[in-house]
């Protein structure tokens, strides 16, 4: 890649190349968006067909598994879980069709941007910097960094 300025090798101290990782979220409006939580949250919902066991799985309270799947199911027209409440045979949760597809669409997605970007991705991968070592501060080459005060009249 001549005349990008990306160059190098971006090797940590074990000789091992970083890898850079997309991670996409898709924002349809101020309120609603999808990303890799809501959508691992659902694809754990349909692994263990439970909120609860999805959000432990996840580290999370029910709570909130419970009030992103709430997000979940007022962003779209259908439902992407459906619950039934707990008693003398239990709850549960489940995707439900649209569910599935809305976790389908966004894998594809996923995929064909990491596709698409995978060139681009190893490019600013090679260009990055070694990492500082423990106590050493992040600047750029060793070198002190200055700050840039612009006045405004």
């Amino acid at each position: 890649m001549s005349g990008t300025g990306f160059a190098g090798n971006a090797a940590d101290p074990t000789g091992v190349r970083a890898m850079a990782r997309l991670t996409l979220r898709i924002d349809f409006d101020q309120r609603r968006a999808i990303g890799p939580g809501k959508v691992k949250l659902l694809e754990l919902i349909d692994k263990h067909g439970s909120i609860s066991a999805a959000g432990r799985q996840m580290g999370m309270s029910y709570r909130r598994a419970w009030v992103l799947v709430d997000n979940l199911n007022r962003c779209f027209r259908a439902p992407v879980v459906a619950s039934q409440a707990g008693g003398q045979h239990g709850g549960g949760a489940s995707l439900t069709e649209f569910g599935h597809a809305v976790v389908e669409h966004y894998r594809a997605v996923e995929s064909a941007s990491q596709s698409a970007g995978a060139a681009h991705l190893e490019a600013l991968a090679a260009a990055l910097a070694e990492p500082a070592r423990s106590g050493e501060p992040a600047t750029s080459a060793g070198k002190k960094t200055r700050r840039l005060t612009l006045s405004v009249s």
